[in-house]
């Protein structure tokens, strides 16, 4: 059984290893945060003590924007290979309002033009060659799926 929350997480889970996500980002707000933190601490409190809260926060501050910027966060794209082998997972859709039957249709935006349509009734997953076309039936259970109407 999977945990449900209702609120976004910030990590990933990869081979039991949790990812996290724009890490470069939260370093530069969180070193930030530490530095004016500090800065604030250091003329707020008075005396010697202001300064050993102070002076731990900054420095921790310091290095974590020194290792911040030094960091070099690419987004982590497909490959061109893996965006031309993409194909819709094959399994059958949900029923829509009312009974209907759902389909998906995707259309690759880059050359060669192509379009794969996913039959919700049975899963069924075809390609076809340019753009979408103006009607369909499903090969694998000969319904109809659309007619557009001119």
């Amino acid at each position: 059984m999977e945990p449900q929350s209702s609120t976004r997480s910030n990590s990933q889970w990869t081979d039991g290893w949790v990812t996290l996500q724009h890490l470069r980002t939260n370093l530069f707000i969180a070193s930030w945060a530490l530095i004016l933190l500090a800065a604030g601490m250091s003329v707020g409190i008075p005396g010697p003590s202001g300064l050993a809260i102070a002076a731990p926060l900054g420095i921790v501050g310091s290095i974590m924007l020194v290792w911040a910027i030094s960091m070099k966060e690419e987004p982590q794209g497909l490959t061109d290979e893996e965006i031309s082998n993409w194909a819709p997972e094959s399994d059958p859709l949900p029923p829509g309002a009312g009974g209907s039957v759902m389909y998906r249709v995707d259309t690759t935006l880059d050359t060669p033009i192509r379009t794969s349509i996913l039959c919700g009734a049975c899963g069924h997953v075809e390609w076809v060659e340019g753009k979408k076309p103006a009607s369909y039936t499903c090969t694998g259970c000969d319904l109809q799926l659309w007619e557009e109407e001119e």
